[in-house]
Formats: structure tokens, sequence, C-alpha cells
């Protein structure tokens, strides 16, 4: 993972709101602010564990996807984005696709048993000498869905890399129109890195998300809430940020 990764994960964190509480804390005695900033840093951190808040956020980035192939330019090829790895204590065995990665798997699996189209990966290694996540995803795919994989781009560092250079493989086949495989709250993004590349995308996304079934489920504070508003925020801002590339 990048360094500039890190840090926007960290700013995007519940453990960042926290931190800015205490900050605010230690430094209230001496500025008036601090007592402000310490309430912005815990209202923060109690409305982004709230269910509500972060289902609304990711359902919103999942709403108007180009799902119907376009009529002059059917897809050609599937690509996969690489999502997560899960790490073995046992030093012998080696990485193997986290959950994300898995329904990502999944859902590419069942996008070529319809289609019959080739595969190509896009996931680069999360720290130095590891294993590619296009590699480790590859392997599972073909052995375990019984699914071919054509190429693997096994360098790229994020979704912004992912599309560029698997753009290239592709243009170089001929290919410039595909379905694209990750999750639907990511797809927004990917498209958007995409969008200078020259290749047409349909989106293939797996796992739609939806509301709490009841209010006392969606309104009450729960620590898994904090996952997927740092899902939610996290695409909100890169989105953004692709978009002024």
């Amino acid at each position: 993972m990048t360094i500039r990764g890190v840090i926007t994960g960290f700013m995007l964190s519940p453990v960042f709101l926290v931190l800015l509480a205490l900050i605010g804390l230690l430094i209230a005695r001496r500025f008036r602010s601090g007592i402000l900033l310490a309430w912005c840093g815990v209202l923060g951190a109690l409305v982004l564990a709230v269910p509500l808040v972060g289902g609304a956020m990711l359902m919103a980035l999942e709403q108007n996807l180009p799902l119907t192939p376009p009529a002059n330019a059917p897809p050609q090829a599937i690509v996969v984005l690489a999502g997560d790895i899960m790490r073995d204590g046992a030093a012998s065995e080696p990485p193997q696709p986290g959950l994300l990665s898995l329904e990502r798997l999944r859902a590419a699996a069942a996008v070529f048993h319809r289609t019959g189209l080739p595969i190509l990966i896009s996931g680069g290694p999360l720290n130095e000498g590891d294993a590619s996540l296009a590699t480790v995803m590859a392997y599972t795919l073909v052995h375990d869905f019984r699914v071919p994989v054509r190429w693997e781009e096994d360098i790229s560092r994020d979704t912004w890399e992912n599309a560029h250079m698997s753009a290239a493989i592709l243009r170089a086949q001929g290919i410039s129109s595909i379905y694209v495989v990750t999750h639907a709250w990511h797809m927004r993004r990917a498209i958007k890195a995409f969008a200078d590349t020259g290749i047409t995308v349909t989106a293939a996304p797996t796992r739609f998300d939806y509301l709490p079934d009841s209010w006392a489920k969606a309104l009450v504070p729960d620590s898994s809430a904090w996952r997927l508003s740092l899902y939610a925020l996290h695409e909100w801002v890169g989105s953004a940020y692709y978009a002024l590339r």
C-alpha cells in the first residue's frame, strides 16, 4: 500500500476523529476552540457509527451505473479489479484472496459463464516482495472457480492505475469495450478512472447495498457501521479527486 493510501485511510477513519477529540481536550484550557474540536471529533465518530449514514452514502454511490452494454460497442473482455488478500499465520501458507476479492471473483465467474469473454485481473502487490493481487486472485479463479484467466496486470497500486494499465493491455489486443467487475460502491470511481482511456465500460457490480430493515437497526450506533462509512467516504473523496484529474 502506498504512503498516500495509508494517510488517506487514516484521515477518513474513526480513529482520526477520536484523535481529533483528544487533541481538542488537550488544548481546551488554552484555546476555546479546543472544546469545539473535541465535540466535532466525538459527534463525527458517533454519526459515522450510525448504520443509516454509512448505508445511505454507499447506496448513493451505486445509483445510475451503466449496467446495459451499448448496442454499438458490446463488451469484448471482462476486467476484474483487485480487492484484498488474507494471510495465514503459517509462513508456509501462501496469501489468499480476502472477502472483497472473493466476492469480485464470484461475480467475474458468473459473467464469464454468461458471456464466455476473456478475463483480465488487475492489481499489483500490496507490499514490496509480495505476490501481486492479480496473481493471487488469478490462481483462485483458475483452481477454485475453474475459470480461465487470459491476462494479469500485476503492477498497479490503486484504482486509477488499475484502469490505465489494464487499458494499455486491452488496446494492444484490439479491445475497446469491457465489463468491469468490482463492488457496486467502488464502481463509480472505477468508471471515472477508465473515462479517458478510450475503453467503453459496462458495469458488472457485485453486492448492491441496502438499508437495515428496521429503524432501530438503522439508527442505533454500531461499530461495524464504521467500516461502511469508511468505504463510503473513501469512495466519495476518491471520485471527487478523479473528477478533477
